[in-house]
């Protein structure tokens, strides 16, 4: 009963440390990233490989979406 207490324990450590991969991994979130685009305005594009990452690896990737870290910052 010990080994699947601590293998759940591991389990789970694993499955936050990989979580919202764009949040811990993209650095600091700008300003352009936060503010949705004006109607007419083209839309923010999505950091790729960090969505695929995500939803490999993570079942919380709507984080990465709530923070807008997910979105590719502004030149």
């Amino acid at each position: 009963m010990k080994k699947i207490i601590k293998l759940f324990i591991f389990g789970s450590l694993v499955i936050v440390t990989l979580n919202s991969c764009a949040t811990i991994l993209g650095g600091s979130v700008s300003e352009c990233q936060r503010t949705k685009p004006l109607p007419g305005k083209p839309s923010r594009e999505i950091r790729l490989g960090y969505l695929i990452a995500d939803i490999v690896f993570s079942p919380v990737w709507i984080v990465d979406f709530a923070t807008s870290a997910i979105y590719k910052p502004c030149k």
